[in-house]
């Protein structure tokens, strides 16, 4: 019985054998199509190859995609672990042809494949075409020699394939395999085709259309075909399985779950089992692509997967945070294929380690709201449709979890609101999320690409080449020529100007032509291999084709390359001083400073920055030379290189390696980077940290300057403490324990102040009578307090409780022209008299707008202190009433 890793290869094989170039995965944050959320089909990073918009150096692929449907229109998620076949994360086995081969090739490679070298039973095998494919249904019998009646016509969407509503598309033809007549169920077209027993496993499109905004379906350049076979589904079937979760991979991620759990995976507990195998590839793979657990787009998908397969660990009794200590068994399984899982192991163990342990502290709050929510609701009621949505969204909580937890109360759910507030929050969410990692590909970037080439980049060298004009683009339109005034987009044969990349900022210059002059204001980085040079014409004119001097701001890019080599420093000293978790999630380096985002559970401690500096300096220190290499990806990522989760890179890559290693290691830092860098270390000078803060969950951000940036902000701190110490008159080395030594003045000062305040308010200080007044036999203390906060009436209130021993007390203090009021009721009376109530109408009396609290105690506040009187005088009124 082949397992899955070799069910993926043999696949994989026999198409590299017809031709067809292996092509890696792409991340499943697309990163050319700007209306995905996730990669959702194996075609999505060849959609401008299929539109014609760009070209391959091959004419046909084949690949092993990763894909997510757990948001927007691919949504699986409410499904699975409950049926044989959903999965929020598959992989999707798929052969590509641009222009090459057609329907006849297509089909006959599939039927060899799967007839031949997976061996399976053709007697078992159907196929389904769109209704009026004839050419289609002639080669089925022709090729495969299925009979008609194992060939189906289907009209509608199901045989015609669309990757959304805009884009290629075509008529499908579907391969089927028949698990057996002791499964209900009848083949595609039939009225039980909704059974299990006719399972499709493998569609081939057949692409010839480009559906345009209008409706109008235009033909493409070149007919070409993307098929896609679900991995999970084929293995099923040759493993003789019926059940997705029953092939090799899930079993040993569920014997995974059963060990760590000690629950059987049968009965109530299998569908959790199920759950969490699931969630935690689609969870692993997400965050080994980049993404991060967040309220937002990608990061809240991430997170309410996760937080799924924790409530699904937390229903199998786990009584500590289970998901992070399945990771090393997902590795084990799919890590030799898919490299990215074994490098971002520690990050994706610790992060999520930190959102279960998140996550059972909202898991008990739920509880709590649910219990509050459902405590007055007697048999037969209906919980409020949004209580449950509030549950789900903040919570975690899937709607039939909170069916199942009031069904034993006799009660259900309003199943209608709880839709309408589900619809209200996917339409914020479209509106919210960030969209694709990188802007879409122009078409016209891609064509002009292939007709004047690649730029030439030679700013590893030089700052200054000579160029011819190649290209000027101005308000999204090719140009002839421009003149003094214009702002266009030129794109040169050559240039030493760095295009924006990597975090790193475009550089910026002057440029000279044959009869004009201007200002390159920024660079980008178009099609992939087109360097765009926005440019300011200040004199003359320019046109196509004429020659040009291209000079970059030196300034600059020392600066910035600077700071780019620092912010590779910064990685490896997080990594060391943290933990190999650390995983860059973002930097900004230009010439200004250097920004570095990291995946981290805490802000740092004084002493983490200190080490981190320590070890940055003392590599700049040792003055290494900076070396870098052309290889291939893998190659580097194998020789220890670090690569950025999420990012596909091309054939050859550039390897950095920055100074001699602080802990042993031979190198400090090896990273995949094409940005500009220092020739040595000690080119940076110095390093210095200005700020660490969060800016997320788990998101962290370090702010720093290097060289004379860095040496001015030391000096300016240098100066302050220098005059502090003047004002103080003690040596600089004594300024912090004279400041410490005021601030603890002063905290003794206010507590001398607040007891002083506190003991005349209770000895009948601030205007007000010494004893409680009677109201309907009710003893009640109010006062006007003056120079007394919020801060300090609450202690005040419980003095004066104990003072009227059974009563209430009614403060209002006045500080800095605003009012703050508490109300304290005493025990034996809060079944007659609510705090919150009462310290509500003094509020409202006095121009505020509410209070908050308990039935026994409460505050508020309120913008004018003017009107005290009148917010004690409403809480005598309503005694009264």
């Amino acid at each position: 019985m082949p397992s899955l890793n070799q069910i993926r290869q043999t696949f994989l094989d026999y198409f590299a054998a017809e031709g067809h170039e292996v092509v890696s995965s792409s991340p499943l944050v697309p990163q050319n199509d700007p209306t995905l959320m996730f990669t959702n089909a194996g075609m999505v990073q060849f959609k401008n190859v299929f539109t014609g918009a760009e070209t391959r150096p091959y004419k046909r692929a084949t690949t092993s995609q990763k894909v997510v449907r757990a948001g927007g229109k691919h949504n699986d998620l409410d499904n699975v672990g409950y049926t044989a076949r959903h999965h929020t994360f598959f992989e999707m086995l798929g052969n590509f042809s641009f222009g090459d081969y057609f329907k006849a090739d297509a089909i006959e490679f599939a039927w060899k494949l799967i007839t031949e070298t997976y061996g399976l039973d053709k007697n078992r095998l159907m196929a389904t075409v769109y209704v009026d494919d004839d050419e289609a249904f002639g080669l089925w019998k022709k090729i495969a020699g299925l009979p008609e009646s194992k060939i189906a016509r289907i009209a509608g969407s199901d045989n015609f394939w669309s990757m959304g509503d805009t884009g290629p598309c075509g008529p499908c033809t579907e391969i089927f395999y028949d698990h057996g007549d002791h499964i209900w169920g009848g083949p595609p077209g039939a009225p039980e085709e909704d059974g299990d027993r006719f399972v499709e496993i493998w569609n081939l499109v057949f692409m010839q259309f480009d559906q345009q905004e209008d409706g109008t379906r235009l033909n493409l350049p070149k007919p070409s075909i993307d098929t896609g076979m679900g991995l999970e589904r084929v293995a099923a079937v040759l493993q003789g399985v019926h059940n997705n979760y029953d092939i090799d991979l899930f079993k040993a991620l569920i014997g995974a779950s059963v060990e760590a759990t000690g629950v059987a995976a049968e009965g109530d507990a299998l569908p959790s089992h199920r759950v969490i195998a699931d969630h935690l590839r689609s969870t692993s793979f997400l965050i080994a692509d980049g993404v991060t657990p967040s309220n937002l787009g990608r990061g809240y998908v991430l997170r309410r997967i996760m937080r799924r397969a924790m409530r699904h660990a937390y229903l199998l009794g786990a009584k500590e945070p289970l998901m992070h200590r399945l990771v090393p068994a997902l590795v084990a399984e799919m890590g030799d294929h898919y490299g990215e899982l074994k490098r971002a192991e520690a990050t994706i163990v610790e992060t999520l380690r930190q959102e279960e342990e998140r996550f059972r502290t909202t898991l008990g709050r739920g509880m709590t709201l649910l219990d509050e929510a459902t405590r007055d609701l007697k048999s037969g009621d209906v919980l409020d449709g949004r209580t449950a949505f509030k549950l789900y969204d903040t919570y975690g909580f899937p709607l039939d979890l909170t069916q199942d937890a009031v069904r034993g109360k006799g009660l259900s759910v309003d199943v209608p609101a709880y839709d309408a507030a589900m619809e209200e929050q996917k339409a914020m969410g479209k509106q919210n999320w960030a969209g694709s990692g990188e802007k879409a590909a122009a078409a016209e970037w891609f064509s002009i690409r292939d007709a004047v080439g690649a730029s030439e980049f030679v700013g590893y060298d030089h700052l200054s080449a000579q160029g011819h004009v190649k290209v000027m683009v101005r308000d999204g339109a090719s140009v002839e020529d421009a003149e003094a005034g214009d702002t266009v987009e030129i794109v040169f044969d050559k240039t030493p100007f760095y295009a924006e990349s990597g975090g790193q900022a475009g550089d910026t210059g002057t440029v000279d032509f044959a009869h004009g002059k201007g200002r390159i204001l920024d660079t980008q980085k178009q099609a992939g291999e087109l360097y765009v040079h926005r440019v300011e014409l200040t004199e003359g004119r320019v046109r196509v084709g004429d020659k040009a001097e291209l000079q970059v701001d030196a300034g600059k890019r020392t600066t910035t390359r600077s700071n780019h080599s620092a912010a590779h420093l910064v990685h490896a000293a997080l990594r060391n001083v943290l933990g190999p978790h650390v995983a860059q999630k973002g930097q900004l380096v230009d010439a200004e400073r250097m920004r570095f985002d990291f995946s981290h559970g805490g802000p740092l401690s004084a002493d983490e920055i200190a080490r981190i500096e320590a070890e940055v300096n003392a590599v700049i220190r040792q003055n290494a030379e900076a070396r870098t290499e052309s290889m291939a990806p893998q190659a580097a990522i194998d020789a220890g290189a670090i690569a950025l989760f999420g990012e596909k890179y091309g054939d050859e890559v550039r390897v950095l390696t920055l100074g001699q290693g602080l802990h042993g290691e031979e190198r400090y830092s090896v990273e995949l980077c094409g940005g500009t860098h220092v020739a040595r270390t000690g080119d940076i000078a110095l390093f210095k940290i200005v700020s660490e803060g969060g800016l997320g969950t788990g998101i962290r951000r370090i702010e720093a300057l290097t060289g004379e940036a860095a040496r001015q902000y030391l000096l300016d701190e240098a100066n302050v403490a220098e005059t502090l110490a003047a004002q103080f008159k003690v040596p600089v080395a004594q300024v912090e324990a004279r400041v410490e030594a005021l601030i603890n003045d002063r905290k003794r000062l206010e507590k001398e102040l607040s007891e002083a305040k506190r003991a005349l308010a209770v000895g009948g200080g601030g205007g007000a009578a010494a004893g409680p007044e009677d109201i309907n036999g009710v003893k009640v203390m109010a006062r006007v307090l003056d120079g007394v906060g919020g801060k300090d009436l609450r202690p005040l209130a419980e003095d004066f409780k104990k003072q009227v021993g059974s009563g209430i007390v009614a403060l209002v203090g006045k500080l800095d022209g605003k009012a703050a009021v508490t109300v304290a009721v005493t025990p034996d009376l809060t079944g007659r008299f609510n705090a919150a109530e009462l310290a509500r109408a003094a509020v409202i009396a006095m121009g505020g707008q509410g209070a908050g609290g308990k039935p026994d105690f409460a505050q508020g506040g309120a913008p004018d202190d003017t009107k005290a009187e009148a917010g004690l005088d409403a809480v005598r009124q309503a005694l009264q009433a």
